[in-house]
């Protein structure tokens, strides 16, 4: 658990530093909300309808950035063979470097998301179903980018191939997110009814994700 934790603090320190590009998610988050508007127009209803997309595509998008470096970094200045050598299970050690990265990432969305909300007409009361499924969803986001990070760390450039390979992973954890918050907004169909399977997602991806992270690492590295 020390090695861990430690682990933890270590990639939310270089992420929070200047330059580590923690803050990034949340620009583009708040870019993709502002401009929006502009572009659908003055229908306060339309807004309306159409928020919990438009929050959550930007959330999806926000959440990747960063996650191309996670282990590509460690692989450039030597730190990922330290975590091949260290006693920490290379699972737990790529969850724990998932974990600072949506400590860095996407809690600020999460925590962002109620403020942005009002600039999309979307009502007080579904606010709170809003925070509960990005709070559900972002993590699961994060941890299925861990596979395509790790796969990335074996090339120079591999922004984009985390963004083909996590893209589709994460569009039903985007489809029952968007179908919670709207469902909290206009109905018919309970608000608990997508909730509980973004959070059966969500649980999935914090298992599966750091074990195929792990697989890609070894494949990579081998």
């Amino acid at each position: 658990m020390a090695a861990f934790l430690a682990l933890v603090r270590r990639d939310l320190a270089l992420a929070l530093r200047a330059g580590g590009g923690a803050g990034l998610g949340v620009v583009f988050f708040l870019a993709v909300v502002v401009v929006t508007p502009f572009a659908i127009g003055p229908d306060l209803a339309l807004l309306a309808r159409v928020g919990p997309a438009i929050l959550w595509i930007g959330a999806l998008l926000a959440s990747l950035i960063g996650l191309d470096r996670l282990f590509a970094a460690d692989a450039e200045d030597g730190s990922l063979d330290l975590l091949f050598m260290q006693e920490l299970p290379l699972e737990l050690a790529a969850a724990a470097k998932g974990l600072a990265h949506w400590l860095a990432t996407g809690l600020p969305l999460v925590v962002a998301a109620p403020l942005l909300a009002l600039l999309l007409n979307i009502e007080p009361r579904a606010t709170g179903a809003l925070v509960l499924t990005l709070l559900a969803g972002t993590p699961a986001i994060t941890f299925l980018g861990l596979i395509g990070a790790a796969f990335a760390s074996a090339f120079r450039r591999g922004g984009l191939l985390v963004a083909v390979l996590v893209m589709p992973l994460a569009i039903p954890v985007l489809i029952f997110g968007v179908a919670a918050t709207t469902a909290a907004i206009t109905g018919p169909v309970p608000f608990g009814t997508p909730f509980r399977i973004l959070l059966g997602l969500a649980l999935g991806a914090l298992v599966l994700g750091p074990v195929a992270a792990a697989a890609a690492l070894r494949v990579a590295r081998g």
